[in-house]
């Protein structure tokens, strides 16, 4: 029995085909909009109309929710099925009925595809696959293959892979090139050694090249291998007693079978690797508009819908001006702390970075971009950990978020992951506090036809499949059921190369929103630029073939715009600003909905499925030749979740009608949502947008905005073109456990003043500044900053919060040193390295503490205060006068001081309370 979905899949096959003539085709020149397919119970496609953009609802009145049908909750979700149809009906008229090769080819897979997901048990699929005449194809024309791979030793399952792989079109990555036998039997077999050999290597690459270039006389097409199929010529080169060759051959198909294996395991909601491969195709054929015969068939049956899609501007609380609700929110994401989990999808490669580990040579992944003096993984724990901070001084109670971290192979980023968490004891956290889940690698696809890319016989080139697989993977892997043990039920989301998502009152405005409103998920969002490579958030108002309304917040990347008929225009003439805002994935979710989602074994948990084939790819083949090929693979994004979320009412809301829904949006400045370190800034790059050295100073003008309002002279951060030629004007890095509210940390600085090329550095959270000039290198290094760590029998050590902790007391101090070297030319100021002249230091051990008042500090100075003592510096008679004493009694646990964290009508005020 065909399930309701194959049902789908098949009639809509039989109709395209019907419907594939060339009046029909023509008739789709008149269609007036683009729109989106709208399936509905098997048997029937609306058209939905997708008119220009509206900022505002009109009238009033919200209805009520109603539940929504399955038909239609699978209309929503999928939004492969949107994007193909966008495609369809921009499609140009056809002079020809006839589809292409790839319509064929698609239309073909969809139908095994079907089959396939229909079947119950492996025998059954088995029975399918060999019935596809590729496969008895394939297996006739090369029996030598089936002897050099040994195919009677593969598993049912195994085999039932290769002939998966054969069927959808990429029998090539099985076959075998004659110099990479020469290359696998080694210089004792006859055979060559690559690293002996580079000139018959490149000499390999050039008889292939001009090989090809002749067969298909396109020079930018040819592939730098020779494409020789294994026969028995070929075959005969190969030495039956060349264990060594065999082995290679048996190791290297064993790793193409485990590719296989994660390919056909984790997309079983879309049939595995035949259900990729028609993903791929149908997004292939989108962009190239090709769907003609598909849009013959929504125009003939369905012009006449009356149905509407529009976008509109998502409304929501302004965090930037609305402070009083911002404050509120705040206090209510701290009061939840205990129920929310982090999750961090930490598993892209970041080739844009050009991370290199200069020890070995390897390339890094963006986890470990040394960022500010730390891993940018470091700088999200210590935000973390801020807020935890603030948690414990506000009620007393230690607590210890779980966090959830998706990983990936690529550039060995599960282990060097790992690693960095294990040299770092865990950050203090314990291994039982943090999950690591391995997101699976997926193949690349050249932008043609859809093939397959690799780099020899047997190794395809892979690459993370986006971070939109984390619903799906956490699932599978039993994260959530791991977050409710955790008492979680809820958490926040950000990614590793948005280092600024945590400032101030962001994350803990848009997690206290979710959970006292109960909402499903909500975005934190800012302004975007006109014309920015960035994606926006969008409230989607649908009215659906059933008469129901339909509402949500959702997202679009900006490469969909043209296809789904959005305009990037301004806010108003001449206004940079763009009318919609930016999504920067800084999420808030609901564990339960998303866990659902997830499990859905449907499409849904999939989300946003997009293919960008506009980058190219660099892999090197096994001779060494290196390759920059245009491909892509299938990604997904997370955020696109959003797409499940959808609420429907009986009639059109025209106002407050996104108070009702699942989904919500919070904004803010945007160096306080987003600025991304995703690409290396090239030598003579002067762009710095999404480069550490665009977000330092993001950074630095939040440091501004922050220490001005302490009443603390500065000068302000200019335009980018001034740190082109010469740095930044400032450095000031604060440690976020200051707050990490911007409201408490203007309780903890007072007056002064920075002169301009002056560097602050603070690695403390109980601090004082009260009228200190600073005009050179000021460092504090505390190293109990938030608290101390204590471990016991076989167990981790665990940050204690509040306890033992470094203190140190500034009032009318006056420093004056040559500090940086703003000359060297080895700084690097993202990466806070840079060569100092003088600088005064204090470093302070355990729960030392530091007390300076009424001193002019000239020149170098290092400071080392001992754990369990307090370092006094006033003026004397000759001079600094200096006073060490040993903290006793309670002070040698509590100190002499401590600020007291207060709440009052949601506002924090602060106390220093003394011993």
């Amino acid at each position: 029995m065909l399930d309701l979905f194959t049902e789908q899949i098949l009639f809509t096959e039989q109709i395209s085909s019907a419907l594939c003539s060339g009046s029909a085709m023509a008739s789709c020149r008149n269609v007036p909009s683009r729109g989106i397919a709208n399936v509905e119970g098997g048997r029937q496609i609306g058209l939905v109309s997708t008119k220009p953009t509206r900022h505002s609802f009109r009238n009033s009145g919200v209805g009520r929710k109603i539940p929504r049908s399955s038909a239609s909750r699978f209309a929503v979700t999928r939004r492969l099925i949107a994007i193909k149809a966008v495609s369809i009906i921009d499609a140009p008229a056809q002079s020809s009925s006839r589809p292409s090769n790839l319509e064929q080819e698609l239309r073909d897979l969809k139908i095994l595809q079907a089959k396939l997901r229909a079947a119950e048990t492996q025998r059954e699929k088995n029975q399918i696959i060999n019935q596809q005449r590729r496969v008895a194809s394939f297996l006739e024309r090369n029996e030598t293959l089936k002897d050099l791979l040994d195919f009677e030793s593969l598993e049912e399952r195994q085999f039932y892979l290769l002939k998966c792989l054969v069927t959808i079109g990429q029998e090539h990555v099985l076959l075998v090139e004659q110099s990479w036998l020469d290359l696998k039997q080694g210089p004792e077999n006859g055979g060559q050694s690559r690293c002996s050999s580079p000139l018959k290597n490149a000499i390999y690459a050039l008889l292939s090249m001009i090989e090809n270039w002749e067969k298909t006389g396109n020079y930018a097409k040819s592939p730098t291998f020779l494409n020789l199929k294994i026969g028995e010529n070929s075959v005969k080169t190969v030495n039956a007693k060349n264990k060594s060759c065999k082995e290679e051959i048996s190791h290297a198909m064993d790793k193409l079978l485990s590719t296989l294996e994660d390919v056909e395991t984790f997309y079983d909601c879309i049939g595995g690797i035949v259900g990729y491969q028609v993903a791929i195709l149908e997004l292939i054929l989108a962009s190239k508009n090709e769907w003609h015969s598909l849009s013959s068939q929504y125009h003939q049956d369905f012009s006449d819908a009356s149905s509407l899609n529009e976008f509109h501007v998502p409304l929501g609380p302004d965090l930037s001006k609305n402070i009083e609700y911002a404050a509120q929110a705040a206090v209510w994401g701290i009061e939840g702390l205990p129920e929310l989990g982090e999750v961090y999808p930490l598993g892209g490669s970041g080739d844009r970075l050009g991370l290199i580990d200069k020890e070995t040579g390897h390339s890094l992944p963006v986890a470990m971009l040394p960022y500010c003096g730390r891993t940018l993984l470091e700088g999200l724990i210590r935000d973390l950990q801020a807020r935890e901070f603030l948690y414990y001084k506000t009620y007393g109670k230690q607590h210890i978020t779980p966090v959830a971290i998706m990983t990936s192979a690529a550039k060995d980023n599960h282990k060097h992951i790992m690693a960095l968490c294990e040299k770092h004891d865990w950050f203090g956290r314990g291994r039982r506090s943090f999950q690591l889940f391995e997101q699976p690698l997926v193949p690349t696809v050249d932008a043609e036809e859809g093939k397959w890319v690799k780099s020899e016989p047997f190794k395809l080139v892979l690459k993370p499949g986006g971070h939109g697989v984390i619903w799906k993977l956490a699932s599978d892997k039993g994260i959530f059921d791991w977050f409710y043990s955790h008492g979680c039920r809820s958490a926040t989301v950000r990614q590793i190369s948005n280092p600024v998502a945590a400032t101030d009152v962001t994350l803990l405005a848009l997690a206290g929103t979710g959970l006292r409103n109960g909402k499903k998920l909500g975005f934190a969002s800012c302004q975007r630029s006109v014309g920015a490579s960035e994606g926006v958030n969008v409230l989607l108002e649908r009215n659906t073939m059933a008469g129901f309304w339909e509402y949500g917040l959702t997202c679009i990347e900006y490469t969909e715009f043209d296809k789904l008929g959005i305009i990037d225009a301004p806010v108003s003439p001449g206004s940079v600003q763009a009318q919609y805002p930016a999504n920067t994935n800084v999420l808030y979710v609901d564990l339960a909905t998303v866990e659902r989602i997830g499990s859905s074994k449907s499409e849904a948990s999939l989300p946003g499925m997009i293919l960008n084939l506009k980058k190219p790819i660099n892999y090197e083949d096994y001779l060494g030749v290196k390759h920059s090929i245009y491909a892509g693979r299938l990604e997904c994004t997370m955020q696109n979740v959003a797409d499940s979320l959808f609420t429907s009412f009986p009639y059109r809301c025209f106002s407050k009608v996104q108070e009702n829904l699942d989904t919500f949006i919070v904004y803010n400045e945007r160096r306080k949502v987003t600025s991304s370190a995703k690409r290396e800034r090239k030598a003579m790059d002067k762009s710095l947008h999404q480069t550490p050295d665009g977000s330092l100073l993001d950074i630095m003008r939040n440091a501004y905005d922050l220490l001005v309002s302490c009443n603390i002279q500065m000068d302000k951060v200019e335009d980018n073109t001034l740190y082109l030629n010469s740095g930044p004007p400032f450095l000031v890095f604060l440690h976020p456990a200051l707050g990490p509210l911007w409201e408490v940390i203007r309780q903890k600085f007072r007056g002064g003043s920075i002169a301009n090329g002056s560097e602050l550095q603070l690695e403390i959270a109980e601090f004082s500044w009260v009228d200190v000039q600073l005009d050179g290198s000021l460092i504090i290094l505390a190293k109990n900053i938030m608290g101390f760590e204590k471990s016991s029998e076989n167990e981790d050590a665990m940050l204690h919060y509040g306890q033992q902790c470094g203190k140190c007391r500034l009032q009318n101090v006056k420093i004056e040193n040559k500090g940086v070297d703003w000359k060297s030319s080895e700084n690097v100021y993202w990466q806070h390295k840079v060569d100092r002249l003088e600088t005064v230091k204090i470093v302070l051990h355990g729960n030392a503490e530091f007390d300076a008042r009424d001193v002019v500090l000239k020149g170098d100075h290092l400071f080392e205060v001992p754990d369990g003592h307090r370092l006094q510096i006033t003026t004397g008679d000759s001079g600094l006068s200096s006073t060490m004493e040993p903290l006793i009694d309670e002070m040698s646990i509590c100190g002499s001081w401590h600020w007291k964290y207060m709440l009052h009508n949601s506002h924090f005020n602060l106390e220093m309370v003394q011993l």
